[in-house]
């Protein structure tokens, strides 16, 4: 019943309001392709023109320009890297007014989907308001995989007007759509905490395999023991098996979680705060960082640790 409520929600957003998605990377294919399977025609931007087109040959609309993306659309979703891009996608760089904000409608609903500082974000909601438009705070999680399938978790903060516009494109691409806060801020902060959780469990993943390989265990009985016991965690299993498979090709990279746990050392620094797992954390990810491994997959973490021998990639 719940399923075929939902589809129905989502039916009669349609005829109201029309959705945009700019970023087809790793999340923002998939996502724009939950929002597609679910009965939407969707617009898209992506600064690779050809993304773009190549989704749009299987249903949807391919913009050439921020600018006709937000005039085209009620609900703009924008997947990018960070703060700085989420600010070009909007204001534009060059000064020439080449961001979507001028060009939405009053009342349209821009969705944050970054992992930004969560001042940031408020001040964000802040301008926009000023602009006539309205604002979500909508981080993400769940990796590639679970946003095409429409099954990832989005931490969410906003007024009721906005979701108004916009729940049915956030259910659509979602699994769980948490709303946390009338106002931004609240999604954010979520966000952060859980990429704490996260940078600090894959970097106590890849201390345990190293530990392991120096000590002669066999990596693939390691990491079976370690999956069936107490000290398994989700980042563990997942990351582990990339190790094992030598394939460091990079589904989020190392440089994500220099900037992340970075923004979480920043908030936490404003508020006098200790975070001392974070804090060696994020020393070795720049660690990676620093030794080549920038755009490597975030396990690839694990090379920083001397005298191991890695598992080759598999069919090499």
């Amino acid at each position: 019943m719940d399923k075929v409520w939902r589809r129905l929600r989502c039916t009669q957003g349609e005829k109201m309001t029309t959705v945009g998605l700019i970023g087809l990377g790793a999340m923002g294919s998939g996502m724009a392709q939950s929002l597609r399977r679910a009965g939407h025609t969707v617009h898209v931007f992506d600064v690779r023109r050809e993304a773009a087109e190549a989704f749009a040959k299987d249903g949807g609309v391919a913009c050439a320009s921020l600018a006709e993306l937000g005039a085209a659309c009620d609900v703009v979703i924008s997947v990018v890297v960070n703060a700085a891009q989420t600010e070009a996608v909007l204001f534009g760089t060059d000064g020439q007014d080449r961001g979507c904000a001028s060009h939405m409608k009053p009342g349209s609903v821009f969705v944050m989907c970054s992992t930004v500082d969560p001042n940031w974000s408020v001040a964000l909601e802040a301008r926009l308001e000023g602009m006539g438009l309205r604002y979500i705070d909508a981080p993400i999680s769940g990796g590639a995989a679970k946003a095409a399938s429409g099954q990832m978790t989005m931490m969410t903060a906003g007024k009721p007007e906005a979701y108004a516009v916009a729940e049915p494109f956030l259910n659509a691409m979602a699994g769980k759509v948490y709303k946390l806060g009338d106002s931004a801020g609240a999604g954010s902060k979520v966000k952060i905490i859980n990429q704490l959780l996260a940078g600090v469990h894959i970097a106590a993943a890849a201390e345990a395999m190293a530990l392991g390989l120096r000590e002669g265990v066999n990596a693939e009985a390691l990491y079976e023991v370690i999956t069936n016991s107490a000290g398994n965690s989700w980042m563990f299993e997942n990351r582990m098996a990339h190790v094992l498979a030598g394939d460091y090709t990079p589904l989020s990279a190392v440089d994500i979680f220099v900037k992340d746990l970075g923004i979480v050392l920043d908030v936490a620094r404003a508020s006098k705060f200790p975070l001392p797992l974070s804090s060696t954390a994020h020393q070795m990810f720049m660690q990676a960082s620093t030794a080549g491994f920038a755009k490597e997959d975030d396990s690839a973490v694990i090379k920083i640790f001397p005298g191991i021998e890695l598992p080759a990639q598999k069919g090499t």
